[in-house]
């Protein structure tokens, strides 16, 4: 062990379904050793992450929208009329959606 080049070990524990995920991936590349793969990847992987901030946003307002709809229909139900409030606080809802989704979509571009 004095002679090794590596000197330093890391241990990760995994569960039996990852073992099989990390040797399958290991078999799409031209080695059989799993130490040199995983130095490989801990080394020159890359995680790609997702900001969904905006999809969360454009959730919430849709929400919002179900919620406002649902009282709506509700009180047509009990009084046969509707308000030109409430028709117009939904237009401005789904006018703040459709912002938040070019927004989105421009980004992914």
């Amino acid at each position: 062990m004095a002679n090794r080049k590596r000197k330093m070990v890391l241990r990760c524990p995994v569960t039996e379904e990852e073992r099989k995920l990390i040797e399958y991936k290991m078999s799409l590349v031209p080695t059989n050793q799993i130490g040199a793969y995983l130095r490989k990847m801990a080394i020159d992987g890359y995680i790609i992450y997702t900001d969904t901030t905006d999809i969360k946003k454009m959730n919430k307002e849709l929400h919002a929208i179900g919620r406002n709809i649902n009282q709506i229909a509700k009180r047509i139900n009990q009084t046969s009329s509707i308000y030109r409030e409430d028709i117009d606080e939904l237009r401005e809802r789904l006018q703040e959606i459709w912002h938040i989704q070019r927004t989105i979509l421009s980004t992914l571009r």
